[in-house]
């Protein structure tokens, strides 16, 4: 009989154990292997256990884990240099996840405008579709009714419009809003990278109103979306922006970075984080994005990931069960005319893993080290699993 766990139930968890795993490979306890094109939910963007990393933990756990945020932290200064510089920020202020980043940019938005303004601004504008966390503002903040369900009532000073329509967003802006957040891409929501027109239009709409522009980077930062930062590949300048997941190469850790104005509203005892920028944590912080500097990994994203968008849609051209394959840089969803939860758990037993975004959307997420031969594993196990489902028609028999 199996014992019942002792763990509260919050996950549907498919019925794999991993115990080992290195760059794209993971395997289970069996000795089964798997190629990874989910990365933990874009968390291990350097690939599974990553020598250097690894190293510059291990060094680190011999020599000091944790003192306090009242004192000095060495290493946490040098990460936020390292951070601040190749994400073109003036100012970091260190977490332990995307949920507590986001609700560090929304107290951030509301404390500058409260404290430093003087205007009673507090309201934070965001899309529909998008996905912010599970704190009771950043689900507030999310547009999707799915994560909000039994949590009520909900915090106040929340707005939620359609995306790509920015009529809807001068219209939610007035006297109280403080902010406008937005994903570049909505990855959770179904992978849909935003129009680069509208992405401009927010932002300049942001300047004209006197507001601050959000950008949510939990899942595009640090090299996913095929730049550091997703916002640079298309060109604008938030105000406050937020990242976690492969900041730390799977180490719990995250991230509000922020332009140099914002820095008066946060003063010493105006918000904290007990295991913010540990260490530990900024020592993986470090050899994270020194890893990626030596290795050029954000542009390497951009190129693979335009060569796994380009295989895929190659593949499955005319296959009526394929809506749309779409997505940047190494974030990329296959829209599917049915709910695809019986492709995942075939996928699995092929030795493939990928995750859903949403119920009809299969999201790829590789690492960004990940090789031609790895997409062209990944790219024929998911051609055949759609093609098995729904064959793709033959263009000679048609004319015939």
């Amino acid at each position: 009989m199996t014992q019942e766990s002792a763990l509260f139930q919050t996950y549907a968890r498919y019925p794999l154990a991993f115990v080992k795993g290195e760059g794209s490979l993971l395997w289970d306890a069996e000795g089964n292997q798997y190629l990874d094109f989910m990365s933990g939910l874009a968390v291990t963007n350097l690939g599974h256990a990553p020598k250097k990393i690894a190293d510059k933990l291990k060094e680190q756990i011999d020599t000091l884990w944790h003192t306090s945020n009242l004192f000095i932290v060495p290493k946490q200064e040098e990460a936020a240099k390292k951070l601040a510089e190749v994400a073109q920020a003036d100012a970091v202020f260190f977490c332990n996840s995307g949920a507590e980043a986001n609700e560090a940019a929304i107290k951030l938005a509301r404390r500058y405008f409260q404290k430093v303004k003087g205007e009673e601004r507090y309201e934070i504008v965001t899309l529909g579709k998008s996905f912010h966390g599970r704190t009771l503002a950043t689900l507030t903040a999310t547009g999707q009714d799915k994560v909000k369900e039994g949590f009520l009532p909900l915090p106040a000073g929340f707005v939620t419009v359609p995306p790509h329509d920015i009529q809807a967003i001068e219209d939610a802006i007035n006297e109280r809003t403080a902010a406008v957040m937005i994903e570049m891409v909505q990855a959770e929501g179904g992978v849909y990278p935003l129009d680069q027109t509208y992405a401009k239009q927010i932002e300049q709409l942001c300047r004209d109103k006197g507001v601050l522009l959000i950008v949510d980077e939990v899942q595009t930062g640090m090299g996913r979306a095929g730049d550091w930062f997703a916002h640079h590949r298309y060109g604008i300048k938030p105000d406050i922006f937020t990242v976690a997941k492969g900041v730390a190469s799977g180490f719990p850790a995250g991230a509000m970075l922020g332009r140099a104005y914002l820095k008066e509203a946060f003063t010493a005892g105006s918000h904290a984080s007990t295991f913010g920028g540990t260490p530990l944590a900024s020592s993986a912080i470090i050899a994270t994005i020194e890893t990626m500097e030596e290795d050029n990994l954000p542009q390497r994203a951009a190129e693979m990931g335009e060569l796994l968008m380009g295989k895929l849609r190659e593949r499955l051209n005319g296959n009526p069960f394929v809506k749309s394959v779409r997505g940047l840089g190494l974030l990329i969803g296959i829209e599917c005319a049915e709910p695809i939860g019986e492709l995942v758990l075939e996928g699995q037993k092929r030795g493939l893993l990928f995750v859903p975004a949403g119920p009809n959307v299969i999201r790829l997420l590789p690492n960004l080290y990940v090789t031609e031969d790895e997409i062209e594993q990944a790219v024929s196990i998911v051609a055949s699993l759609i093609e098995e489902k729904v064959p793709t028609p033959d263009p000679t028999h048609a004319q015939a």
